[in-house]
Parts: C-alpha cells; structure tokens; sequence
C-alpha cells in the first residue's frame, strides 16, 4: 500500500507494525497476585506449545478481550495525533478491544478520546467505520494474477495482540536464543507460564523478551521486553481483561448508521493493488526491491528507502492522506522526533541517528532508512554494507 493508504485504512496494521518496530518503556499492564501452581512443563514444550497456539494450521481458540499496549520512548513529547495515525503508538498507553469467533469472524475496536474505530470481519464481508469523519468503507482482497488470494490485508487478531509479538519471537527462538522457564504468575485473572528468551548477540539492545502463556490454552496474554541494564520492562503488551467463550454474533454484524458516507474499497499487496497507475505500481515494486537486511537474529538491521520529502507531500497528494479528527500529520509528528536525533558520518555517508532504549534508527542523506534494536555501532556498521 501506499504511505497515505496505510495512514487511513490501517491503524490497527499500524499498531502491529509499531509495536513491533518501536519498543519503548511503559509501566506494568497487569498486576501478579502469587504465583499460581501449574504442572510443570520444560521450556521446549512450552515453545511448542506457546507456537502451536499462535499457528494458523491450529487457530486460536474464540475469545474476546481488552488489551494495553503502553510505549514511551524517552522522546520529546509528540503533538496530539487524532485519528489514529501510526506514529501516535510511539508514546503513551494505547487500548484496543478485540472480539474473535474464527478465522473469518473478527471485531476490533481502537477507541481514541474523541472518536473511534472499528474493523468488522464477518465471512465474506469486511467494513472499516470512522466516526470521526462518519465514514463506512466496504474492503475486499484483490486476487492475485493467477486467481489465488494472498493472505487477508484486514489484520487477524494476533495483528493486534500479544499473540502477534510473541509469534514474530518466537520465530527467532533458534541458535540465537537461549530460552528458560522462570516462576508463574497471573495476568488478567488467568494464572499463566513465563517464558524468558534473551537474545545471544552482543549487539543488540535487548535484555530479554517475557511471555506469559495461559496455564490452560497456552495463548500468549502478555509480551514484556527487557532492555539491557533495566530492572523493568521497557515496552509490554497484553490482556487487562480476557474471556475465552464465543462472542456474540451481534459483535461481528454491521449497519452502516443513518447519514454516513459509505465507500468501498480494494486492497492487495499483488502487483498494481492499490498503486493506480502502472507507473505508481513500478515504484512500488522497485522500493519493495531494495529492501534488504543486514546481520542475523537478533543483531538484524532493517535498510529501506526512505525520504522525509515523499512523506511530508503523501497527506496532501491522496484523498487517503488527509487527516482525520483534526489530527496531527506524520511529516509533522516525526519533525518532533527528528528533533532529537545526532548528526553521525562515516565512510558510507552522513544521516541522523535516534536512539532509544530498545531501537536504533538511522536516516542517511542519501534515502536510507536502517532500524534494528541493535546499538548506534551496529546501525552505523551496518550502513556501510553495499
């Protein structure tokens, strides 16, 4: 999609994207009242365990709930952005209430303080409602070239909770990672396991990752990272309040209200979806092309093309840029951002550098954008790779 696209039609993507991108300090979610008695599993079967309950071949099991995602970057303060926009995630507590049936039924809810919104999955049909500009918009999933159907772009639950971070974790729980079990505890009134892993690599920011398995269902309630030196977790995600029963179908049904302006749109990450032209699903392609990643495991650097002068144009070139809520554009949100970072130069060029206790992102004059929760000398390492 393009930025503006993202901007309007994926606030709930946005909060996957930065949660796992941005990790920032915030208090605890959830409080541990004792230490709850389970039997006893080893780390390896809690891996097992904790991936077969965040596969999509196994599905998780119906449920509904509230989540916290809480983020604070050690940034100067960023304007208020309405609306939702992405890089609002960077600071602050963000709530997000989520209803999941199936695979095919799906409600989330991210309500703001002035307005809210919501994303319906139910069989077939899927709406997008903002009530701060009174908008309905019908989505559907463009097919591919050869009639095959990628994966939904409307995100699935584990897009929006702790299932997702602890999916993409546990991913990388290999040769890089030593894993241990530590004592129980309860998140959301559920007595859960704890399953530390802390990364091998000494360049990266990170200490360790905890996460809370549900001492029934082994569905992750809870992700909390560690930064290297803190006694206390620097980003957390998870379950305030959590109810694994089948919500109702009335929370998965949708009626435009009287007065709202209802529009449809397509969405697909194939070739042309949402570019327009031929010309525009070129760029897209040739961007996508020179995304590359330097270093392994935990030490991996992300490197992608990137100008502050595309994004300060996308609100006001696209109907899909403009702001909602009276909110706060990106361009002037990240200005705040940028206003902390350190001028640094090296044999690969000159850029700014922001760091944070958990990530490290380098923007290069030359349109690179690199972003890893590794240390600066990684980061400025990894800009001299061709």
């Amino acid at each position: 999609m393009r930025r503006g696209t993202f901007v309007r039609w994926g606030v709930p993507i946005a909060a996957a994207a930065v949660i796992g991108a941005a990790i920032g300090a915030g208090p605890v979610i959830a409080a541990v009242s004792g230490e709850p008695v389970l039997p006893e599993r080893s780390a390896q079967q809690l891996l097992a365990d904790a991936a077969a309950a965040t596969s999509k071949d196994h599905g998780l099991p119906p449920m509904s709930g509230t989540v916290q995602q809480t983020a604070s970057l050690g940034l100067p303060a960023l304007p208020q952005a309405g609306g939702g926009s992405p890089l609002s995630l960077l600071s602050g507590s963000h709530e997000v209430k989520v209803w999941y049936g199936a695979a095919d039924k799906l409600r989330v809810a991210m309500p703001t303080q002035l307005s809210e919104t919501n994303l319906i999955v139910n069989g077939d049909q899927a709406w997008y409602w903002n009530s701060s500009d009174n908008t309905a918009t019908k989505l559907k999933v463009k097919a591919d070239a050869a009639g095959r159907q990628h994966a939904p772009a409307t995100p699935q639950p584990t897009d929006l909770t702790p299932q997702q971070v602890a999916e993409r974790v546990l991913a990388g729980a290999d040769k890089h990672t030593a894993v241990r079990v530590i004592n129980t505890a309860e998140v959301a009134g559920r007595p859960v396991y704890q399953l530390v892993l802390a990364p091998k690599a000494e360049g990266s920011l990170v200490q360790e990752v905890r996460i809370a398995l549900d001492g029934e269902t082994y569905v992750p309630l809870q992700v909390q990272v560690y930064a290297k030196g803190s006694a206390e977790p620097a980003f957390q995600i998870g379950f305030t309040q959590v109810t694994f029963t089948p919500p109702a179908a009335e929370n998965f049904e949708f009626t435009p209200p009287a007065g709202a302006k209802v529009e449809e749109k397509t969405i697909g990450f194939d070739e042309g979806a949402e570019a327009g032209t031929e010309e525009q699903a070129e760029k897209a392609k040739d961007v996508a092309d020179r995304v590359k990643v330097v270093g392994e495991g935990w030490a991996t650097v992300t490197v992608l093309p990137f100008s502050l002068s595309d994004l300060a144009a996308e609100p006001a070139a696209t109907p899909e840029g403009r702001q909602h809520g009276g909110g706060t554009d990106p361009s002037a949100l990240l200005d705040g951002v940028l206003k902390s970072a350190t001028p640094v130069s090296g044999t690969w060029g000159s850029g700014k550098l922001i760091k944070t206790k958990l990530v490290t992102a380098l923007l290069t004059d030359d349109g690179r954008l690199l972003v890893g929760a590794v240390t600066p000398e990684e980061i400025i390492k990894a800009a001299g790779v061709k």
